[in-house]
């Protein structure tokens, strides 16, 4: 007889969940799956209940997978943690299992999750001491290293931690870190028992730092006069015997990581794996300094490159979300003649699914229309008038209102607002910003939601709108902007996660700043200025 299986699942997307637990079904096992949409829940589950597994997404609304591994770590060493997501990169990754994660698996591919289940359950247990789970020491040195580069605000000071950490990983006799500039290899730092090439700089095709660059991958060599990737005449002055080197992103590399040993070595592929994991974290603090810097002749091409990208995004968006409209009027028609003409021959599990597809192309149509706006948002000029704010925001909650009639609504407008704006983008602004406040205030048996201003100390106007909803935690505040991001399950309060994004690009276009106050179940303010001059407001 088959065992049974306690898993708790840490999930927000229904679709996601149901097709995770249809992969789970198999012949060793029955699964009794509690799902989890909130960090709350989570938390209460882990609390009340006893589990032999747990399944997590990266993130749901307002809930860390990261945090929920920890919180779990910290109740049970033992149980296998597996993140099952969309979202995981390689740093990611590494840093998910130096956290204590049994295993990774991308959604794309759940034919493996059985597998993947069946190996973490067979693995031996970690050892304990004091309710304490162990960790590899390499990988608790990692997660040091990581949150050491996440802090350097120069290169001089991410090669000094880089090549210090390349040796403690690898135990290694030397480190050197190299830079590509063109078709050259820059040696421009190391940390070694005796001098190397520092300050040398060698053509591409002519050393082994060029090799990986160009290949994109590792190179771990036992015996460097075996190999023919090696210019010996340039390491016979040196001490070196074996040595690693790994691309600093593999992706379009920009440098190299090199580690070396006096005496014969082959390197294991932990050692491999650990030293690529640093090079993966030092290119992502090569482009934080490159953004701190930002005054250099490199940084101002790259933002001109960045800027012209983002450019051809926006374009490639606007044209692929356009582009989808097309299929999905096909599906979503097909879909509704299916059900028209014959929803009375279907029932049970074959009218359930009609509806959901139904559901998900409404939804996707309505991101679709979102993704667009946005997209075009860039692609408007921007046309400065004087616009009466106080008449739109009267004109917006009247729509509001016919579209999603509610009672006990209550409505605070401060008269003779005006502002220098584009009437449509500021219109496209208040409009999302009220459309927050009504939907998260929809649940309020007396709803308030109010649009004023305050004149800052320095004489700029600061626009609010607030409610007195559902609020959002503060810490999660920087996230709120971004395209997709969700503080509330979609089960909860619908929406596609665009709205706020598209806010802040129209503030942004008027040279303003937004940003966001809350705490949970205690509404939301949202303020925003636009780039006025403030001795209008003065003179007003």
């Amino acid at each position: 007889m088959s065992e049974t299986l306690r898993i708790l699942h840490l999930e927000d997307n229904d679709d996601d969940a149901e097709l995770i637990e249809r992969a789970l079904t198999t012949t060793d096992w029955n699964c009794n799956v509690l799902y989890a949409r909130t960090g709350e829940e989570f938390r209460s589950a882990m609390e009340g209940s006893v589990f032999d597994l747990v399944i997590s997404d990266s993130a749901v609304a307002g809930f860390d997978g990261l945090a929920a591994l920890r919180f779990v770590r910290e109740r049970d060493h033992s149980i296998p943690f597996i993140f099952v997501s969309g979202d995981g990169h390689g740093p990611q990754i590494d840093l998910w299992k130096a956290a204590g994660a049994t295993d990774y698996l991308p959604k794309t591919r759940l034919s493996e999750l059985v597998p993947v289940i069946r190996r973490a359950l067979d693995a031996p247990l970690p050892r304990v001491e004091k309710n304490r789970i162990f960790i590899s020491p390499l990988a608790d040195r990692l997660v040091s290293v990581i949150q050491q580069l996440s802090l350097a605000r120069n290169m001089e000071a991410v090669m000094t931690i880089v090549r210090r950490a390349a040796r403690d990983l690898t135990g290694a006799d030397g480190a050197t870190f190299v830079l590509r500039e063109g078709d050259q290899c820059h040696y421009a730092d190391e940390d070694a028992i005796s001098p190397l090439w520092k300050g040398c700089r060698f053509p591409m095709s002519a050393c082994i730092s060029g090799w990986v660059m160009l290949n994109r991958q590792p190179a771990a060599i036992e015996d460097i006069y075996a190999d023919p990737r090696i210019p010996a005449d340039a390491y016979r002055p040196t001490f070196v015997k074996s040595l690693v080197m790994v691309p600093i992103r593999t992706e379009s590399p920009i440098g190299a990581i090199g580690t070396y040993w006096a005496t014969p070595h082959l390197a294991t592929d932990e050692e491999v794996r650990m030293l690529q994991a640093l090079a993966d974290s030092t290119s992502i603090a090569i482009e934080n300094v490159m953004l701190y810097t930002g005054l250099d002749e490199a940084v101002r091409a790259r933002t001109v490159e960045i800027e012209a990208a983002n450019r051809d995004l926006e374009s490639f968006s606007y044209s692929v979300s356009h582009d989808l409209r097309t299929p999905l009027r096909s599906i979503e028609g097909f879909s509704q003649l299916l059900f028209t003409e014959h929803a009375h021959k279907l029932e049970g599990s074959a009218l359930c699914y009609l509806h959901r597809i139904l559901g998900s192309t409404k939804r996707m149509g309505q991101l679709i229309e979102d993704l667009l706006n946005l997209a075009s948002l860039g692609r408007v000029p921007l046309r400065r008038t004087t616009v009466d704010l106080s008449a739109l925001a009267r004109e917006i909650f009247d729509e509001l209102s016919a579209s999603s009639p509610r009672t006990q609504v209550k409505l605070l407008i401060e008269g003779q607002m005006s502002a220098e704006g584009d009437p449509g983008l500021l219109h496209i602004a208040l409009q999302n910003l009220f459309s927050n406040a009504w939907k998260y205030t929809s649940k309020r048996v007396e709803a308030r939601i109010e649009f004023g201003r305050v004149i800052g100390g320095n004489g700029e106007c600061i626009y609010h709108v607030r409610d007195n909803g559902a609020g959002f935690d503060p810490q999660f505040a920087d996230r709120l902007f971004g395209v997709f991001q969700r503080l509330h399950p979609e089960s909860e309060f619908p929406g596609t996660g665009v709205g706020l994004a598209t806010v802040q690009r129209v503030i942004h276009r008027h040279g303003g700043r937004i940003w966001a106050e809350s705490a949970v179940d205690q509404g939301a303010t949202f303020c925003f200025t636009l780039g006025e001059d403030p001795a209008r407001h003065a003179r007003a």
